[in-house]
């Protein structure tokens, strides 16, 4: 397998941009709500360390069979950033296979902007050497299971690090 890169998405409403450095001071600002957290732990970053952590992420993975694909959310009409998308394609024993995630700041929450993003995401991983989207939600995030199901996963039986394990199938 191939490093993937990360590409602009465009949707009906977003841009989907690939992450730079550039973006941690208003991505600080963007995620600085606590409640973001409830789920996946830890707190906010500050905008320098966000910049660090944004520097080892347009890094690459260490790993040259492994991508670490990383966009921020653009809301064109609005002109601002509204959070996160990202993949991590591995390689695996029934090829390649991505794991997703996003984050979409608390002013934005509640308008689709991340089902959006995410919906624009797998269609854009369906059209690259990616055979299966696994995302991780923990059981009582009610909003991010939604998402997922908007972007076509569905829930299975598997659990890791106390979040269910969400499966797609890209067929081809």
């Amino acid at each position: 397998m191939s490093t993937l890169a990360a590409q602009p998405i465009n949707t009906s409403r977003l841009d989907l941009l690939p992450l730079h450095v550039e973006h941690a001071e208003e991505m600080a600002a963007v995620l600085s709500d606590p409640a973001l957290h409830t789920f996946i732990g830890g707190t906010p970053d500050a905008p320098q360390a966000l910049r660090s952590r944004y520097q080892r992420m347009t890094a690459g993975s260490p790993d040259p069979a492994v991508s670490w694909l990383n966009w921020v959310i653009r809301l064109r009409d609005e002109s601002c950033l509204t959070g996160t998308v990202q993949a991590t394609v591995s390689p695996s024993g029934h090829g390649p296979i991505a794991e997703i995630a996003w984050v979409v700041g608390t002013p934005w929450q509640g308008r689709g902007i991340a089902t959006e993003a995410a919906q624009g995401l797998v269609d854009w991983l369906g059209r690259q050497p990616v055979h299966t989207v696994i995302a991780h939600i923990h059981p009582e995030h009610r909003a991010s299971a939604a998402v997922a199901t908007a972007a076509g996963l569905t829930p299975t039986d598997e659990w890791h690090e106390g979040e269910i394990r969400w499966h797609r199938s890209i067929s081809r």
